[in-house]
């Protein structure tokens, strides 16, 4: 069978690796084919409950089997499932339903209390509930979804859109990236190559899969009709743990989660005899820890990785110049290439710096309903159209740097994009939800290097008269609003007003620059 589409990715094993397993959940452990079937039946239900090709399925859930079935589902039926982070707050959760019209929400029983207290989008037909289900028209239990509807026949071909994620923009609301099925079929089959991944694969889920990162071990395992070890929890202990006694050959994370994990082995040497490679992407390692890395995993290859949302993954070191070229982010990945440009040079080589852009197939289609935003950050490049004319590349909006053998640097970003714990963090949106605490009268937001979580998010602010900022009841607020990742870690006050530019804007580089090493309210 040949693979074109998200969905074919599950069936494709059936014939042969039907009884192998797929995902072990905690106690549970299904196969290619017992997932198939719980596929085959949501899908039936959904169906039956009016989801149509096109339309999108919401999938807000702890990492768990339901999930992936759910991300099945929707795909059988040539639906787009929109994996929304676990993470996200309520407010969050709800912008998103409304931004794409979600049709069918699948989330948890905590998520579905808060919503049923509120009015629903009227585009939200159905929330199916995992967990206790509230009295609600609108919504059902997981266990209660009739099973015993006709199974439509798979559709879709690789070109339709399959699934939206969202990440925030640098400004305002998350913007939902839009994936085709060639984009994840085409991702898995890159990084599946480079990565040698085989059908004896068991990799530890520790991303969540509405992380491109994290969903692509998912795509990768059911392209080669391997396994995936669903995880939830970070503690360091429990996923060494997890590694021997599962006997897990790859694992990948972002780097919040490689810091505690080797130090941890560093102080706890463990054993990992099948552990065949280990990934890193989502943010640039401490030195410290590529330090120890080769020594707390010496029988494993070491893969240091650069991926966008907008294209998912643009490079990655060979684990062989690991040592010679500690923490470059090497070169294009299989099927896709990478150029740095600068305006006024062109095509960047040795010894210069510029913006890196990406071609091929791993481009995404772009921002869901926002064409002017997809515009600017997806389109032909003029230094590149001797090479490929008009063809739309992405920009990543990262300045890297081409050593003398090519391989790439990263410097910094273009933007005022905030990276922390992998995730990207728009300080328009941070500055919005703290506006509206109502306890300051401006605010800027911005990000500070940090050894854990690459960069955390701190804010200056500005009160009514000079008055001092409650940052206590600032912070409860900002808890209540955010998800952990963006809460700031540092309040600053300002005294007076902000400096303001020529054109009446906040002078925003002189604000942080006043506070670049400089004490804070915590």
């Amino acid at each position: 069978m040949f693979t074109l589409t998200f969905h074919d990715l599950l069936t494709k094993n059936l014939d042969r690796r039907g009884e192998h397993p797929l995902v072990v959940d905690r106690d549970r452990q299904l196969t290619y084919a017992a997932v198939s079937a719980e596929v085959d039946s949501t899908a039936a239900w959904l169906s039956a409950a009016g989801v149509w090709r096109g339309d999108r399925v919401g999938v807000h859930l702890f990492k768990s089997v339901e999930e992936v079935v759910a991300m099945f589902a929707a795909a059988r039926l040539g639906a787009v499932f929109v994996n929304i982070s676990h993470q996200w707050t309520l407010g969050q959760l709800d912008y998103v339903l409304r931004d794409c019209g979600v049709r069918v929400l699948f989330t948890d029983d905590r998520a579905a209390r808060t919503l049923a207290a509120a009015p629903l989008p009227d585009t939200l037909r159905q929330v199916v509930v995992r967990g206790k289900c509230p009295d609600h028209p609108r919504m059902i239990a997981w266990e209660a979804m009739p099973r015993d509807f006709p199974v439509p026949p798979p559709v879709g071909i690789d070109a339709d859109l399959a699934a939206i994620l969202y990440t925030s923009g640098s400004t305002g609301q998350p913007k939902g990236v839009m994936l085709s099925n060639l984009n994840l079929v085409q991702g898995a089959r890159s990084v599946a190559r480079y990565l040698e991944n085989v059908a004896e694969d068991r990799l530890l889920s520790l991303l969540p899969f509405s992380f491109d990162y994290g969903l692509n071990q998912l795509t990768t395992m059911c392209l080669v009709g391997g396994s995936i070890v669903l995880h939830p929890v970070m503690m360091p202990a429990e996923v060494v743990k997890t590694l021997a006694e599962q006997r897990i050959t790859g694992l990948a994370a972002v780097p919040p989660a490689w810091v505690p994990i080797v130090r941890f082995l560093a102080e706890h040497p463990t054993a990992l005899p099948d552990l065949r490679y280990v990934t890193n992407s989502g943010g640039k390692l401490p030195d410290s820890i590529l330090e120890l890395m080769p020594r707390v995993f010496a029988q494993s290859k070491i893969v240091l990785m650069y991926g966008l949302s907008e294209a998912f993954r643009s490079t990655y070191l060979r684990p062989e110049l690991f040592h010679a070229k500690k923490g470059s982010i090497g070169k294009a990945i299989p099927n896709a290439e990478t150029y740095v440009i600068d305006p006024a040079i062109g095509v960047c080589g040795p010894g210069q710096q510029g913006e890196l852009v990406h071609r091929g197939s791993l481009v995404s289609l772009g921002y869901w309903g926002k064409p002017e935003a997809t515009a600017e950050k997806i389109k032909p490049c003029p230094q590149l159209a001797h090479l490929i004319g008009d063809e739309k590349v992405v920009y990543s909006g990262d300045i890297v740097r081409i050593d003398e053998d090519g391989l790439y640097w990263f410097v910094g970003r273009r933007d005022a994009m905030i990276k922390a714990s992998g995730f990207r963090i728009s300080p328009t949106e941070v500055e919005d939800i703290v506006f509206h605490s109502g306890l300051v009268s401006d605010v800027v937001a911005f990000g500070t290097p940090d050894e854990v979580s690459g960069q955390v998010v701190e804010i200056a602010v500005t009160t009514a008269n000079g008055t001092a900022v409650d940052v206590p009841a600032l912070l409860r607020h900002c808890v209540r609003q955010m998800p952990s990742y963006m809460v700031p870690r540092k309040v600053h006050q300002w005294q007076g007003e902000f400096p303001r530019t020529g054109s009446g804007k906040v002078d925003r580089p002189r604000v942080v620059h006043a506070y670049e090493d400089t004490p804070a309210s915590r």
